[in-house]
């Protein structure tokens, strides 16, 4: 069961008692996932299509409790490329049906259909409470969250550009950043931002879900920063290492060409030290002299090394062992 379909098992099986999230909860449904079907000589029904069985329940008993209403549910099994079953829940009942969709804000009287209306009313979300169970609708309806061991990304599909907006500015009320893309046809609000969907997820009561991706998140904060020191100090050592690599290889030609006996006696010194402890960082080859010199003064030497070599290789340097004693 992928990590999505957990997430509402775990909302399906949540506990609401208030009667105004329950049909908050029931028109986020209607809307992300219901069909409303008319079957001739006035006879009209909504039904519900989902693949998971727990949702299925859950539309199941909020109709059983907002309405006492008779509903038919039907298990279509898909055999093509080994799916999941197919649940359908069906409200057959034209009177209760005309009465569900006028309460959800579908319709804006129980005799008439039409217009359909896809807005949310204010009065289905005028509470807190509310809003927290039309998102938890919305997300059972037509969201979907991504495995966080790959990636983070929360959205929900709706049909409706007006529906789409509405739940925006709803996920938006609770100080989260949500947008809005065009999708073939489709309009999905969605959030990309770790921080953000554990906040929502916390909003619609999936606190399993939440505990379960703040810890992945934490394990791959910790990961990452590794990863960063790792590559620093690797880069460090790359760098250190050259470093030495070109002081050797610069006191070696002055030693070749004109000898390290002519240089004056701190570079003498540190020309030593460094040929003798090929590994040494300058901070530990600092510690060997006598007196002992800081990082940036052994630093300086070994650079003005540097320079003589490159003096000589420019042939600049044949009479710089006159000047011995001037250093």
């Amino acid at each position: 069961m992928s990590f999505s379909s957990k997430t509402k098992t775990q909302l399906s099986h949540m506990e609401v008692k208030k009667e105004c999230c329950l049909l908050a909860e029931l028109a986020a449904l209607i809307r992300m996932s219901g069909t409303i079907q008319i079957v001739g000589s006035g006879r009209v029904n909504v039904s519900f299509a989902t693949e998971n069985a727990a949702i299925a329940r859950r539309i199941f008993t909020l109709l059983k409790e907002l309405y006492n209403v008779h509903t038919e549910v039907m298990v279509r099994r898909n055999r093509q490329l080994k799916k999941n079953n197919n649940y359908l829940v069906v409200v057959n009942d034209k009177e209760m049906t005309r009465e569900i969709l006028y309460d959800v804000g579908i319709t804006n009287n129980k005799k008439g259909l039409f217009p359909l209306r896809y807005k949310v009313p204010k009065r289905i979300i005028k509470n807190r409470c509310c809003k927290r169970s039309y998102i938890r609708g919305a997300f059972l309806g037509g969201g979907s969250i991504s495995d966080p061991e790959k990636t983070y990304h929360l959205e929900f599909v709706t049909h409706s550009r007006e529906h789409g907006q509405d739940l925006s500015k709803i996920i938006n009320y609770f100080e989260l950043n949500s947008k809005i893309v065009v999708r073939k046809d489709n309009y999905v609000v969605y959030l990309k931002e770790g921080e953000q969907i554990v906040d929502l997820l916390n909003i619609i009561g999936a606190h399993s879900a939440l505990l379960k991706l703040e810890d992945i998140r934490v394990l791959k904060e910790v990961r990452n920063n590794i990863n960063r020191i790792v590559n620093c100090e690797t880069a460090n050592l790359s760098k250190t290492i050259n470093a030495a690599i070109r002081q050797i290889e610069n006191i070696k030609y002055v030693d070749k060409t004109m000898g390290i006996e002519s240089l004056p006696d701190k570079l003498i010194d540190i020309a030593r030290l460094r040929l003798e402890h090929k590994g040494a960082s300058l901070k530990e080859l600092g510690e060997m002299l006598s007196p002992p010199v800081g990082k940036s003064g052994v630093n300086h030497r070994l650079r003005k090394i540097e320079k003589i070599a490159d003096k000589i290789k420019k042939g600049k340097g044949d009479n710089y062992g006159e000047k011995k004693c001037n250093n």
